[in-house]
């Protein structure tokens, strides 16, 4: 049995719902690096159906992660807002139950709503497992009818949850999720229903473990490299698989169909995963935040082009919730992305609104050209706190540091930097929600292997590869 995951929403008000509202597709590799495309020229790895999506749509150039790991973007995407104000400081912390999420608002106006493949928002560590049908951090209680998913990265012959009940299935994980998925979008769409689908891919992520058919373009490469990128060759197959089968429904041209990553790129392997930028999953620096990203939607972008528009994870609730006329009502503020609807019809000369990043008590700014970067004093006192500034269009690398040598501008950049830290610092004591609090308890960040309930599962998964390590 052949399984693919895609993510899609039931329709929560009939009445709401429009046949020619737009439907809404997000998808999600889970460590794939800014340079891990073919239309980046990347001299192994062929991604002919990324290749064409890009071809059809608008390709961005300098897109940027919600965090520099993968919990984190998750959180920021169904928010709208830097991670930190949602609870989710690092991968596997649980986002918070006062959070106002972009699944809810899109099921409160008519969308059938559903999501496949990853999730890792419940508080679990650890490999992914099924979610449990009573997982209160799940994706049910956060606005998705439908999901077949895991509480972290999957591999070869999942175990996943289908809402709460747990099935193995069979074949490539980026298939699997895409496959089921089209079977969620092809009900809505013989219903005539406008659905919301999000798509968490586990790959590239490791363990590392791919088909033997996909593998054979890199025999020169590594034994690790190999499996990395036959994982890709897969997830570009499947991106393949769901444009078809958009195109065979006939809704192709009324979807918003959206791609990007969760974080930079891995470490360790040759080629390089970011493409010449610095640093890797992790970093502050380019290569652990900037991601690739296309959004296709023919109905809307009839003029193909790649933009040098800065934008990022949190602009995707604001543009969707412009094209779905979400009420105001459904953001929790503050917001930190705005809208892209422009940027779809025309290019725009500036951002007016920096893009802000805060992660293990670091913080960064973008603000067009320009990034900021603070780094807090070591623990231990041995390295004093600093701030580094560079210009992304001169030197995408960060290798020259203008804190000195533009003092008007750090100056400039220090101040909006200060801000959004203070600004960040609020949120995390619960200023934001009604109650002026953050409510307690929320799940604690703990691994899988802890919770009494996942217990007699342990002896049948003991020799799982993705377990083995966990259960041994």
């Amino acid at each position: 049995m052949k399984i693919t995951f895609l993510l899609l929403f039931l329709p929560f008000a009939a009445l709401a719902a429009k046949p020619t509202a737009p439907n809404v597709i997000l998808v999600m590799a889970d460590d794939q690096g800014w340079g891990e495309t073919g239309y980046y020229n990347h001299p192994a790895l062929k991604t002919p159906n990324l290749d064409a999506m890009a071809a059809n749509g608008l390709r961005f150039d300098r897109f940027y992660a919600g965090g520099p790991v993968c919990s984190p973007t998750r959180a920021t995407v169904l928010t709208g807002r830097t991670h930190d104000r949602t609870g989710v400081f690092d991968h596997g912390y649980a986002l918070r139950d006062q959070e106002k999420t972009l699944a809810k608002a899109m099921k409160e106006v008519g969308y059938a709503t559903g999501h496949f493949g990853k999730w890792h928002l419940n508080g679990l560590r650890g490999p992914g497992v099924p979610i449990l049908a009573n997982d209160s951090h799940g994706p049910g209680p956060f606005g998705f009818d439908k999901w077949l998913s895991v509480t972290n990265f999957f591999d070869l012959d999942p175990v996943m949850s289908r809402q709460g009940k747990f099935e193995e299935l069979e074949g490539d994980s980026s298939e699997i999720i895409v496959n089921e998925a089209l079977k969620f979008i092809t009900m809505q769409a013989k219903a005539n229903k406008p659905f919301f689908t999000v798509i968490w891919y586990g790959t590239p992520h490791s363990p590392w473990m791919a088909l033997d058919a996909d593998k054979k373009a890199f025999t020169e490469l590594n034994p690790k490299a190999q499996e990395h990128y036959g994982e890709l060759v897969a997830m570009d197959r499947s991106i393949g698989t769901l444009r078809k089968g958009l195109r065979e429904l006939a809704v192709e041209k009324n979807t918003l169909l959206w791609f990007t990553s969760d974080n930079g790129g891995l470490p360790g392997f040759k080629p390089s995963t970011t493409g010449g930028l610095r640093d890797f999953k992790g970093s502050m620096y380019e290569g652990g935040l900037r991601v690739p990203a296309i959004i296709e939607w023919p109905k809307t972008i009839t003029n193909a082009r790649v933009t040098k528009y800065p934008a990022g994870a949190v602009d995707i609730f604001p543009t969707i919730a412009e094209i779905a006329k979400l009420p105001a009502s459904a953001m929790l503020q503050p917001q930190d992305g705005l809208s892209l609807t422009p940027l779809m019809a025309g290019e725009i000369a500036t951002r007016k609104k920096p893009l802000p990043f805060h992660s293990r008590g670091r913080a960064a700014l973008i603000d067009n050209d320009y990034k900021i970067i603070s780094f807090p004093r070591n623990p231990k006192g041995k390295k004093p706190a600093r701030v580094e500034l560079y210009n992304l269009t001169r030197d995408t690398a960060e290798s020259n540091n203008l804190i000195e040598k533009e003092p008007e501008t750090a100056k400039r950049m220090r101040s909006r930097l200060r801000l959004s830290v203070k600004s960040i610092a609020a949120s995390v004591t619960g200023n934001d929600y009604p109650e002026g609090k953050v409510n307690s308890p929320q799940p604690p960040r703990i691994f899988w292997t802890e919770v009494d309930a996942y217990k007699p599962y342990f002896k049948q998964w003991r020799n799982r590869p993705e377990y083995k390590s966990r259960l041994k």
